[in-house]
């Protein structure tokens, strides 16, 4: 069973709690991590791509010139295709390039990413995040004291007051921050570091240990 230590906003040492093996101590299954992977930023797509068809593009309403007689290519508008000015064909039109994996090939690739992290000591355990006011400054030192100041994703307890963390967070570019409940595969590879509450650390335990 993984342990991990727990520090406080000052970097300082706390205690040790045990993780739940079945979450952060499994063995990563790299191919349902890449399926997530795909999964998401194919959601990311807008799709707001739009070429017109013959039908939508302007003039066009009577043949150019008679079918017969005049010794040049039959032709029926001027809006077909191998006019200029005329319909694309086959052009993309908006639509949506998301869709879904397995529920269970999706928690086990949560599972696996979360295991990553811990296998790689890129996880780190705070007893919380709690600052008085919204200040950048304040969470700056934060970020220092647990040595997470590069691209790291905090995660907080659904439950918990994080108000003045995330407000004091959102102005530094490399940091994000999550609920436990909104903690997803792309984000946690995309972070170098990964710092969870200790509210954050049961809520996930709690979501995703017996399936």
């Amino acid at each position: 069973m993984p342990k991990m230590v727990v520090l406080n906003q000052e970097g300082k040492e706390l205690h040790e709690i045990d993780l739940c093996q079945d979450v952060f101590g499994i063995e990563p299954n790299q191919q349902c991590i890449f399926d997530a992977i795909i999964m998401q930023r194919a959601s990311m797509h807008q799709g707001t791509h739009d070429t017109k068809g013959r039908s939508e593009v302007s003039g066009g309403g009577r043949k150019p010139w008679r079918q017969k007689g005049t010794g040049r290519a039959r032709q029926g508008s001027i809006r077909a295709t191998q006019w200029r000015g005329g319909g694309t064909v086959f052009g993309p039109t908006p639509r949506s390039y998301s869709y879904r994996l397995n529920k269970k090939v999706r928690r086990l690739a949560l599972k696996s990413v979360l295991s990553e992290k811990v296998l790689s000591s890129d996880m780190i355990v705070v007893d919380a995040l709690k600052l008085d006011a919204p200040k950048t400054k304040d969470f700056k030192a934060v970020i220092e004291n647990i040595k997470a100041v590069n691209k790291t994703l905090f995660v907080v307890g659904n439950e918990e007051d994080a108000v003045n963390a995330f407000l004091s967070m959102r102005n530094i570019p490399t940091m994000m921050m999550l609920t436990a409940d909104a903690i997803n595969v792309y984000d946690i590879v995309n972070a170098n570091k990964v710092v969870f509450t200790e509210a954050a650390v049961k809520n996930v335990e709690e979501a995703l240990a017996n399936e």
